[in-house]
C-alpha cells in the first residue's frame, strides 16, 4: 500500500474513531438531571417497572370487560370443507346379517351461522348449510341445502341465575377494581418516591451541613494555629482543633459516600439510567397545612379502595349465592326452529347442476318446524345444595363484618395521621426558631473565641449545637412533608392544594 492511500485512510478512520469515542463517552456518562419532587414523581409514573406492570394489569381488566360486552353482539362463523376425500370400507347391518362395502367419496361443504346472544341468556340463530357428496364408486352425487332459524331460551334465567348478565357484571366490577388499584398504587408510588426523594435530600443537606462544618472547623483551626504561634493558647488547645478538623473531614467524606449510595437507589426507583447524574432542589420551603380530622375521615371513607373492594366482594358473593341457589331450582327451556331443506341425488351429475336442482327442491318443498319445552325438576339431594347456600350466606355475613372493621380501622388510622401531621408542623416551626437562635449564638461564640474570651471547647460545643439544630430542623421538615404525602394517599385528597385526587 503506498503512502498516498494510507494518508487517505487515516483521514477517514481517525474522524470515525473520534466520533465513536465521543459517543461512547456520552453513553457512559449519561445525562445530568436537576430534579424537583414533582419531576421525580412524573418520571417514576412513566418509567418505573411497578407502574408499567400495573398499567398492563389494568389493560387486562379493560380487555376482559370489552370481551364480556362484545359477547352480547352478533357472532358470525363460517366453516368450509374444501374438499374432504375419503376411501374406506364401511359396515352395513340389517336383518340378513352384516355386509361390507367400499366407499370412495369427495365432499364439499359450507356452513354459515349467524348467532345473536340475548340479554335473557338465550340466543337467536340462522344457519345456512350446503353439502355436496360425490360417490365416486357409483358415480352418484348427492347435494343438500338447508336454512334453519332457531331460538334457544332457558326460562330459569328470568327467575334464577342469568349467566350473561352475571358475567358482564363480574367483568365491570373487576375493571373498576383494577382502575382503583392502579390509582392506589400510583399514590403509593408517589409516597415512596417522596420518601426516597426526601431521604436523598436529607443526605444531600447533611453533606452541605458537613461541608459547612468543615469550613468553619478549618477557619477555627487556622485561627488557633495563629494563636498558638503567637503564644496566646496552649498546645493542647491547638492539637484539639487539629483533631476536630480531621473529624470534620471524615464526617464530610462519609456523608458523600452515603449520598452516592442513596442516589443509585433513587435512580433505580425512578427507572432512569444508572449512568445519569442527578441533583435535587434544596429549597426547604413549605406550606402550612391545617387539616380537620373529621373532613379527612370523610374523604377516606368515601375514597379508600379497601372499602370499595369490600363492596365489590359483597356484590360478587351475592352473585355466587344466587348461582348456588340456581343449582337446585326448577329449570325450563324453550327451543324452537323453522327450517327449509332441499336436496338432489342423481347419476353423473356435476356440482353446479346438482346444486341448482337442490335449490329448486329447496323452494318447492314445504318448510319444517319444531318447538319444544323442557323442564327439569330436582327431587332429592339430601340437603347438599342447601348447605352450600348457607355456607355462602355465612361468608357474606363475614364480609359485612369485615367491611365494618375496615371502616373503623381507616377512621382510626386517618385521625392518627392528622394528629401526627399537626404535631410535625408545630415541631418544624419551633425548630426553625431554634436554628435562628443557634446561628446567632454561634456567631457570638466565634467572635468571643477570636477575641480570646473563651477556649476551643466552648467553641466546639456551640458548633455542635448549631449542627444539631440544622439536622433537627431538616428531619422535622422531611417528616412534615412525608406526613402530607401519607395523608394524601390514605384519603385520596390533596390537602396542600385543596383538590380531590381523581
Amino acid at each position: 500500500m503506498d503512502i498516498t492511500n494510507l494518508n487517505k485512510m487515516k483521514k477517514i478512520i481517525i474522524p470515525l474513531l473520534l466520533i465513536l469515542c465521543f459517543t461512547t463517552t456520552q453513553a457512559q456518562e449519561g445525562q445530568h438531571r436537576h430534579l424537583s419532587l414533582d419531576e421525580s414523581i412524573d418520571i417514576a409514573k412513566e418509567k418505573s417497572y411497578t407502574m408499567l406492570k400495573l398499567k398492563q394489569s389494568a389493560k387486562q381488566a379493560e380487555y376482559d370487560l370489552q370481551s364480556a360486552t362484545r359477547s352480547l353482539k352478533t357472532n358470525i362463523d363460517l366453516t368450509l370443507g374444501l374438499p374432504t376425500y375419503s376411501d374406506r370400507v364401511s359396515e352395513w347391518r340389517d336383518s340378513l346379517g352384516v355386509s361390507y362395502y367400499s366407499e370412495k367419496q369427495l365432499e364439499i361443504s359450507g356452513d354459515l351461522t349467524v348467532r345473536q346472544p340475548l340479554p335473557t341468556d338465550g340466543s337467536l340463530y340462522i344457519t345456512n348449510t350446503l353439502s355436496s357428496i360425490d360417490d365416486m364408486r357409483r358415480d352418484v352425487r348427492s347435494t343438500y341445502a338447508r336454512t334453519r332459524i332457531g331460538l334457544e331460551q332457558p326460562l330459569d334465567a328470568f327467575y334464577g341465575y342469568n349467566r350473561i348478565r352475571s358475567t358482564l357484571k363480574r367483568a365491570k366490577l373487576a375493571h373498576e377494581r383494577s382502575q382503583k388499584s392502579l390509582k392506589r398504587e400510583e399514590l403509593n408510588l408517589v409516597y415512596n418516591v417522596s420518601s426516597a426523594y426526601y431521604n436523598l435530600l436529607q443526605l444531600q443537606e447533611s453533606s452541605n451541613i458537613a461541608l459547612l462544618n468543615l469550613e468553619r472547623q478549618t477557619e477555627a483551626y487556622e485561627m488557633s494555629k495563629n494563636k498558638y504561634a503567637a503564644g496566646l493558647i496552649r498546645e493542647v488547645d491547638a492539637l484539639q482543633m487539629e483533631v476536630d478538623l480531621a473529624e470534620a473531614q471524615s464526617n464530610y467524606d462519609m456523608s458523600l459516600l452515603n449520598q452516592e449510595a442513596s442516589v443509585n437507589r433513587f435512580k433505580e426507583l425512578l427507572g432512569i439510567n444508572l449512568n445519569d447524574s442527578i441533583t435535587l432542589e434544596n429549597k426547604l420551603d413549605y406550606n402550612v397545612v391545617i387539616v380537620d380530622p373529621e373532613i379527612a375521615v370523610n374523604y377516606a371513607l368515601k375514597n379508600r379502595l379497601e372499602i370499595r373492594e369490600q363492596d365489590i366482594q359483597l356484590e360478587l358473593q351475592k352473585l355466587s349465592i344466587k348461582q348456588q341457589k340456581s343449582q337446585r331450582i326448577i329449570k325450563a327451556s324453550i327451543n324452537a326452529h323453522f327450517e327449509q331443506i332441499g336436496y338432489d341425488q342423481g347419476f353423473k351429475r356435476n356440482f353446479f347442476s346438482s346444486t341448482g336442482k337442490s335449490y329448486r327442491n329447496y323452494k318447492d318443498r314445504p318448510a319444517n318446524y319444531g318447538v319444544g319445552f323442557t323442564i327439569s325438576i330436582p327431587i332429592l339431594d339430601w340437603g347438599e345444595n342447601r348447605s352450600r347456600v348457607r355456607a355462602a350466606e355465612s361468608q357474606l355475613k363475614e364480609l359485612e363484618y369485615s367491611k365494618i372493621e375496615t371502616e373503623r380501622s381507616i377512621e382510626t388510622e386517618v385521625m392518627n395521621l392528622v394528629a401526627n401531621l399537626n404535631s410535625n408542623l408545630k415541631r418544624l416551626q419551633l425548630l426553625e426558631k431554634n436554628v435562628n437562635v443557634a446561628e446567632k449564638s454561634f456567631e457570638i461564640t466565634r467572635q468571643r473565641y477570636s477575641d480570646g474570651d473563651i477556649n476551643s471547647e466552648s467553641l466546639a460545643l456551640e458548633r455542635n449545637r448549631l449542627n444539631t439544630a440544622y439536622t433537627s430542623r431538616l428531619s422535622a421538615y422531611i417528616n412534615y412533608q412525608l406526613s402530607i404525602a401519607d395523608l394524601m394517599r390514605k384519603t385520596f385528597y390533596d390537602f396542600e392544594n385543596n383538590r380531590e385526587i381523581e
